[in-house]
C-alpha cells in the first residue's frame, strides 16, 4: 500500500469515526459526510489517472456533482431546522415530534 493510498484511506476512516462519535451538532455530521465524499473523490480520481482510462474519467465528475448536491441539501435542511427548532443539535431532530 502506497503512502497516497494510506492517506486517502485514513482520511475516509477519520471522517467515518468523526461521524460515529461526534454527532452532537448537525453541522459536524455534514462536515464528516463531506470529508468522506472528498476522500472517495480523490481516490477515484487517482485511480482513473493511474489506469489512464478515458472511459472512467466521467466518474469523479459525477461524484463531485452529487456531493455538491448533497451539501446544498444538507445546508438547506440545517437552515430549516435552525429556524424551526432554534438550534442544530441532533437530539432535537426527532421525526416523531410534531
Amino acid at each position: 500500500m502506497t503512502l497516497m493510498n494510506f492517506t486517502i484511506l485514513f482520511t475516509f476512516l477519520a471522517s467515518m469515526t468523526g461521524l460515529a462519535f461526534h454527532r452532537t451538532h448537525f453541522m459536524s455530521a455534514l462536515i464528516c459526510l463531506e470529508g468522506m465524499m472528498l476522500a472517495i473523490f480523490i481516490g477515484l480520481t487517482l485511480w482513473c489517472s493511474q489506469t489512464e482510462s478515458m472511459l472512467l474519467s466521467i466518474s469523479p465528475m459525477a461524484l463531485i456533482t452529487m456531493s455538491a448536491c448533497e451539501a446544498g441539501t444538507g445546508l438547506a435542511i440545517l437552515v430549516a431546522t435552525n429556524r424551526t427548532h432554534g438550534s442544530d443539535l441532533m437530539k432535537n431532530l426527532n421525526l416523531l415530534q410534531c
